[in-house]
Formats: structure tokens, sequence, C-alpha cells
């Protein structure tokens, strides 16, 4: 903290809050689309499931963008391109406002996926470079805004969500987004190249400790590690049990016969649930074995998993929200953990580069968990796909029991 103070000439936390703030703004992206694309379909007389592949092309090039990000975040900070975050975010909302073709909404929701994908790489980044020490904190606080954020969007949307309306709501939230975002840019800034030459006098966190002389990884040299690919797949399997719940939850309460007030609740307790996990369970993360932590919280997610299921077939509605509420609280923390355990183990100085990498499981998750989802469902049934979407995410808590740090060569 002093040494922070005396770079930043004011407190680091200040970093961690101006990351927070630019990915609550962001967030409506993925969770405010469901509440305009009815709209935006009216008001260019085109039916509904037209616009499904706005939401794809937002996931694929939020996700697969982070990898460029992430080397130009590495190499020459965080400012200018979070500028450019703000310009593609806050642009794509406002250009949506006037299209009148559903190409253009492909090409503007695709371009503010790269913003929120530039403000998604360097906020999380920004925590584990400045917070070697909290990585699991700082990574759960910034992760937790842009899953609870659109929480404050969401009234203001819904209450104009008409094709009169909507409109006047994408203007007004674009220039939100883009200054929000620019004037956040002029904070960040990444810390000294010896910033943990020199760690803090007392600190919490055993993972730190540990993580203390080891090498610096670049890209190149991760991806040549078996704990790499171990990473990535166990990403890639608890992702797919959580995004398949995340697209699907509503849909099976519905095929169990639960109310609609049931089916309701899942969505809400998904945001709600999800954005405080992943300041709790990361905090802890840093006082205990993070390693330890992945494999209860994956397995834990499958568990809920099982009882959804088994809720289900019994009818009961409140035990399945009560599964919903656990299957999300274990695997919604994955997003602090991960990025956490990658600083641990390939060190700060290419952090955004190497996440970005493991995060390319959530596009593998997305397709398992939507797509070949749909498929399964369709030839096995409800019940049997999502007992196999828990099954892969006991897995992946496995898979963390054999993981340890890497041996440099």
């Amino acid at each position: 903290s002093v040494r922070a103070r005396e770079t930043l000439g004011r407190s680091r936390w200040w970093q961690v809050a101006a990351a927070a703030i630019m990915m609550a703004l962001v967030s409506p992206y993925q969770y405010v689309w469901s509440s305009i694309e009815g709209p935006l379909a009216a008001d260019l007389s085109i039916p509904l499931p037209a616009l499904g592949l706005v939401f794809t092309l937002f996931v694929g090039f939020q996700s697969l963008s982070q990898f460029p990000i992430g080397w130009w975040r590495d190499t020459h900070g965080p400012r200018l391109i979070s500028f450019a975050a703000g310009i593609l975010a806050g642009g794509g909302y406002v250009g949506l406002a006037y299209a009148t073709e559903v190409w253009q909404l492909y090409v503007l929701y695709s371009l503010g996926a790269v913003g929120v994908g530039i403000v998604y790489t360097v906020a999380v980044n920004t925590a584990l470079k400045w917070f070697p020490d909290r990585r699991g904190l700082t990574t759960g606080i910034g992760t937790m805004a842009f899953a609870a954020g659109s929480a404050l969007f969401i009234p203001y949307v819904r209450a104009n969500a008409t094709v009169a309306g909507y409109s006047t709501v994408l203007r007004n939230m674009g220039v939100l987004i883009g200054v929000g975002v620019i004037v956040g840019a002029l904070i960040l800034r990444d810390p000294p190249e010896d910033w943990t030459k020199k760690p803090a006098e007392s600190t919490t966190s055993s993972n730190y400790s540990e993580a203390q002389g080891r090498r610096e990884y670049r890209w190149q040299e991760m991806v040549r590690t078996w704990q790499f690919w171990l990473l990535l797949m166990m990403f890639t399997l608890v992702n797919t049990a959580g995004l398949m719940l995340t697209a699907k939850g509503v849909s099976l309460a519905q095929q169990f016969g639960l109310s609609a007030a049931i089916a309701t609740a899942s969505a809400m307790v998904l945001a709600l649930v999800g954005g405080l996990s992943r300041i709790l369970v990361g905090g802890l993360s840093d006082r205990v074995d993070r390693r330890l932590t992945i494999a209860v919280t994956a397995m834990l997610c499958g568990v809920g998993m099982f009882v959804l299921v088994w809720a289900g077939l019994l009818g009961s509605q409140w035990g399945f929200v009560a599964a919903v509420i656990v299957a999300t609280f274990f695997w919604s923390p994955q997003f602090a953990l991960f990025p956490s355990i990658v600083g641990d183990y390939y060190g700060q100085s290419q952090s955004s580069t190497n996440y970005a990498l493991v995060y390319l499981g959530k596009v593998g998750g997305g397709l398992f968990g939507g797509v070949i989802a749909g498929v399964l469902i369709t030839m096995t049934g409800w019940s049997t796909t999502f007992l196999l979407g828990g099954i892969l995410a006991v897995c992946a808590g496995l898979g963390a029991l054999v993981l340890r740090p890497p041996q440099p060569t």
C-alpha cells in the first residue's frame, strides 16, 4: 500500500474501483440483450429468431478478442486501448438506435463486443497486476461488477423497452457507457516492473507468499506446460455446466411443470448470487489454497446440478430455486479463481495474454452448454443433459486436485 501511494499518489484501490465501474457500465451487452431484442425485432419487422445470431456473435467476439487485446495491454499498458473500448462499446449502443437492417445489428453488436472484451481484459488484469497479495478478492470485485452491474440498467430498460422508446434508451446508455469507460481509462495505469520484488511487509495471502520467486512466463512458454492445458480443459468443463444453467435453466423449470414465478425467481438469483459469490469465494481463496478452492467449488457446482434435476423430478418448487442458488454460487467464482491461479502460476507481467488463452474455455463452454446441449436435449432429454453437465463440473473439480505449480526448466 505504501509503495502504491508513492507510485500513484493515491491508494491502489482506486485502480480496482475504476476497473469495476467500467465493467458495470459494459455489462448490459451480456445481461440486458434479452430486454431489447424484442423491440428491435418489432421495429425492423423481422422474426425474433432472426436475432439469435446477435448474441452468439457477442460471445464469440468478446471471448476471442481477448488474446490480441491482452498482448497489447501487457505491451503498451491499459490506457490507450481502454479509450478504444469506450468508443466501441459506447458507439455500438448508439449505432443500434439508428440501425435499419439486421446485418447492421450483427456488425454493431460485434464491435461493441470487442469493446466489452477490452474492458474485461483490462479490468481483470488491473487487479492481478496491482494486487498480487489479494488476487482472488480484487478479481472477484471486478467480475462481480460485470455480473451484477446490469441490475442498475434493467429497471430503466424494462420501463422503456417499447418500439417507440427503445432507441432513446440505447442512445442514452451508449453515451453513458462511452463517457464512463473513457473517464475510467484516465485513472488506469500499470505498476512498475519491480512491483513484486519488494512485497509488503505483511500479507494474508498464502498463495501470494508461495508465488514469490517464480519466473514470469510468456504465453509461448505457458502453452508448453501441462498445467495450462489442464486449466483450459477445467475452465471449459465447469463453464459448460454454468452456461447451460444460465441459458436453459428457465426452460428446464418449465419442462418440469414448475410455476412461472419459480422460473422468474431462478433467473433473478442467477445474477444476484453469481455476483456476490465472486467476491466471497474469491476473497476466501486468497487465504486458503486456491487449487483446493477451485476443486471444491467446481464439484459443488456439479452437486447443485444433480439436485436441480432431482428437485425438478419431485416437483419441488423451492427446492429447484435452492439448487439454482447452489449451482450458481459455486460456478460463478470460477471467473475470479481462474485468473488468480494463472497469476499465481505464471506471474503478473504477461497475465493479460496468459489468462486470455485460458478464457477461451468460455467459448467451448458456451458451445457445449448452448448448441450441443440443445442437440443432447432432443436426443436424450432434459434430465440426462443436465446430469451430464453436473458430471462435467465434478470432473473439472477432480482435475484441480492434480494441479501443481509449473517447475522452471
